[in-house]
């Protein structure tokens, strides 16, 4: 990572350097000056703090902001939702995290674009697909790759599938440090270090909420305002209801208060039969053990080599490739794994039936054509990618040639040979398709069809008129999904 970037989003909370190096004095000084401090003092201290609501040390004291009684949940949640939905954060200012997760569409894209353009001016393009956020982040696990412990362990048996982390690869266990990302993406929100964001939300009309809430001059240090802000938005996407409704029909159907036709039956039948579509192996889509409605996702990473998408930018240069666990965007151990490489996380198929975006790269743009894919792939693959040079189909064209023998060919209905019959029909196809728009949301039932790509107040991007950000590639790696 350049020198800018570790200026501008260092390594915790996106502090500049300055604020990083002030908040270390900060801690450290805290430290000295708490030594000779007596027990009595302090629970006196303790008593102030917690009943006097807000406390400001006199001048020269070793605290750097006025101490404002913790918040509670839904006050934090509040606040977050604010921030959430707030254009002015942005260096364009119109956009905000909901500009691409929109509630209006199960916190996912609200249009049919491949990936949403952002910066300073709504024409940098991102790199991946936005996933929805509803059901998917209460109860991510988090990352996990336990592999064989010993060498006769790693002949005799398989490694654990990886799992758990937010975003498509993984690479974040809370949500707080997720939020930065948009945040201050060059092609997203392009805040350019904390200072320009702390600056942005002492001009927010919610701005004397944040410092009564984490004291009066929490924006005059922008590392810890920052941090507050992340927090704050965490809290509303784990406790606003509006991202846990559970209010299906598969749902209703679930507590007896509804019954699924004919076609809605069969479409499950294919969808969890082991040896047809398979999908359940993935798409969990049994009651807890606690009784909690299922997800449809295991969270766990899959290598599907779904085709290259010439709709995003970025795949222009054919040196280019998203490799999911082994990156550009993941840098840590787990993207050095070569058995990792092209492998993305399983997304929830509740509400997939009003998205218009699919995969990772959005490659697809219609749930029927998904699942054509899925029981297509191996059996007429010249259907889905394109011919090399010397004749062949280019099977998994948008990985490395090294690392398409992590493609998933083991597992029904990838498990297929070229020219055999698919395992489902067109009449199949229409029977599940049946089934997942039994897993469409009360509030998102009636939305038919996305707009179409364009429709949004974010500019459309196709790939004329389109310019890449300007900012350093590692600055522009900093993204969200």
């Amino acid at each position: 990572m350049d020198a800018m970037v570790r200026s501008s989003l260092p390594q915790s909370h996106h502090e500049d350097a300055a604020g990083h190096r002030a908040a270390g004095n900060f801690r450290r000084r805290s430290q000295q000056a708490s030594q000779p401090m007596t027990m009595a003092r302090r629970f006196l201290l303790a008593g102030i703090l917690s009943f006097a609501g807000t406390w400001c040390p006199a001048a020269g004291a070793a605290v750097p902001v006025c101490l404002a009684k913790s918040p509670s949940t839904s006050q934090m949640a509040g606040l977050g939702k604010q921030i959430f939905f707030d254009r002015t954060l942005s260096a364009s200012g119109k956009m905000a995290c909901a500009t691409c997760h929109d509630p209006r569409y199960a916190y996912g894209p609200p249009s049919g674009l491949a990936v949403p353009p952002g910066g300073p001016d709504l024409r940098s393009p991102d790199y991946r697909a936005v996933p929805s956020l509803r059901y998917t982040l209460d109860r991510v696990p988090v990352w996990t790759h336990v592999g064989a412990s010993n060498p006769i362990e790693q002949f005799t048996e398989t490694n654990e599938v990886p799992a758990g982390g937010y975003t498509w690869d993984g690479r974040f266990n809370f949500l707080h440090a997720q939020a930065m990302l948009p945040l201050f993406s060059s092609v997203e929100m392009d805040n350019r270090n904390a200072g320009e964001l702390a600056a942005r939300l002492s001009r927010a009309p919610y701005a004397g909420t944040f410092r009564a809430m984490f004291g009066k001059d929490i924006l005059d240090h922008p590392a810890l305002a920052v941090e507050k802000a992340t927090l704050a938005i965490e809290q509303f996407e784990l406790h606003d209801r509006s991202f846990y409704p559970y209010t299906s029909r598969f749902d209703e159907w679930l507590d007896g208060k509804a019954k699924l036709t004919p076609q809605e039956l069969r479409g499950k039948k294919l969808f969890d039969d082991p040896n047809g579509g398979n999908c359940a192996s993935c798409h969990l889509d049994e009651v807890g053990a606690n009784g909690a409605h299922p997800l449809f996702t295991d969270f766990q990473f899959e290598a599907l080599g779904v085709p290259r998408n010439d709709e995003i930018l970025w795949n222009s240069n054919p040196h280019y490739y998203d490799e999911g666990l082994c990156g550009p965007f993941r840098t840590d151990a787990a993207s050095r794994d070569p058995s990792n490489c092209g492998l993305f996380r399983t997304p929830t198929l509740r509400n997939a039936a009003i998205r218009h975006v699919f995969f990772h790269n959005g490659r697809f743009h219609s749930l029927h054509e998904v699942l054509q894919f899925y029981v297509e792939r191996d059996t007429n693959p010249e259907r889905w990618y394109p011919i090399s040079p010397d004749g062949k189909v280019a099977k998994f064209n948008d990985l490395p040639p090294q690392y398409r023998r992590n493609v998933d060919t083991t597992d029904a209905p990838l498990n297929r040979r070229l020219g055999e019959k698919p395992i489902w029909s067109e009449r199949d196809i229409d029977d599940v398709l049946a089934f997942l728009r039994t897993l469409v949301d009360q509030d998102l039932a009636k939305k038919e069809l996305a707009p179409p790509a364009g429709s949004t107040d974010v500019p459309s991007r196709g790939r004329t008129g389109v310019k890449a950000a300007k900012a350093s590639p590692h600055r522009q790696y900093l993204v969200t999904h």
